[in-house]
């Protein structure tokens, strides 16, 4: 069976959220909402749906979510209970009336191949619940790899993972969770294959309540992307041939030079060229932190 978990804590727009989950088609799934001391309780609304599908809810007293999304994603996944598959849903997001069926449709494929990571085709929609964007596909079984260098948007929403492997797993807790989703994709797939349903859509939120659309947290955004990248370089790089390598390294350089008051990242980013003996590289690298220092000292 599949559990839906929402990290409750912006009741704006819970209730679209709700109406999408009584909306389904199948309606072989439970949901768990795991209220993250919010100011904004939910009880009078969640009373009108409580007969529209099967949810449990559930107040922490103290609140995460300001520290640590994604202790805060990990303990309202300990709310589910012997579901085999596992979906993070936002508060703010919509599924299309026929996710769930085309889930359960698509199941013995997924099964079969042994693959752990489903997603769903999305689109990009404001606070006004209008659709901004086309409709976002992907390939039907896609290798993990390709997908992390295709990649060009992604949401936690869009995807429903076997659950023994976030258990097993966890989430990688980077400043406000920004990349944790995608590492946690490319590891709860065992850096293997993503198996996409094109056939179901999930309505992806972006509005300035938002993280993705909040522009005043820039510097946090740095630091993760940072983090990210250098997790994977250092972490994960037997999974890498030598160009996916570099690429890496030019997009953990790029992060430094957007946040070049850190000194620190500087010397990390220097101890992976020296290391992997890529000395032409490194002063390409260098040559590029001294054409954007020159270039922000014009412009002050």
């Amino acid at each position: 069976m599949l559990a839906i978990v929402i990290p409750y804590y912006k009741l704006t727009f819970f209730e679209e959220t709700l109406k999408s989950l009584k909306a389904q088609t199948n309606q072989r799934f439970k949901v768990y909402i795991g209220d993250d001391a919010s100011p904004e309780n939910p009880n009078q609304l969640l009373e009108k749906y409580h007969e529209s599908f099967d949810f449990l809810y559930h107040r922490f007293e103290e609140n995460l979510g300001g520290t640590s999304l994604t202790k805060q994603w990990e303990r309202c996944i300990k709310l589910t209970k012997d579901e085999k598959w596992l979906m993070i849903l936002g508060d703010d997001d919509v599924l299309d009336t026929n996710v769930v069926e085309e889930f359960y449709n698509n199941l013995n494929e997924v099964e079969s191949g042994n693959i752990s990571v489903i997603r769903f085709s999305t689109v990009k929609m404001d606070e006004n619940s209008q659709i901004t964007t086309d409709v976002y596909q992907h390939p039907k079984v896609e290798e993990t790899i390709d997908f992390l260098f295709r990649k060009t948007r992604t949401s936690l929403s869009e995807y429903i993972f076997l659950k023994a492997k976030v258990v097993e797993i966890g989430f990688k807790n980077f400043p406000l969770a920004w990349f944790s989703d995608v590492l946690a994709i490319v590891e709860f797939s065992d850096f293997k294959r993503i198996f996409t349903i094109n056939t179901a859509i999930l309505k992806i939120r972006i509005s300035n309540i938002s993280i993705s659309g909040n522009q005043d947290n820039v510097k946090l955004k740095s630091k993760a992307t940072f983090e990210y990248y250098h997790y994977l370089i250092v972490n994960k790089s037997r999974y890498f041939n030598n160009e996916q390598r570099k690429i890496l390294l030019l997009k953990l350089g790029k992060s430094y030079i957007n946040d070049k008051k850190n000194v620190g990242y500087f010397f990390k980013i220097s101890k992976i060229y020296w290391s992997d003996f890529l000395i032409s590289d490194y002063f390409e690298f260098i040559k590029s932190v001294i054409k954007a220092f020159k270039t922000r000292k014009k412009n002050i």
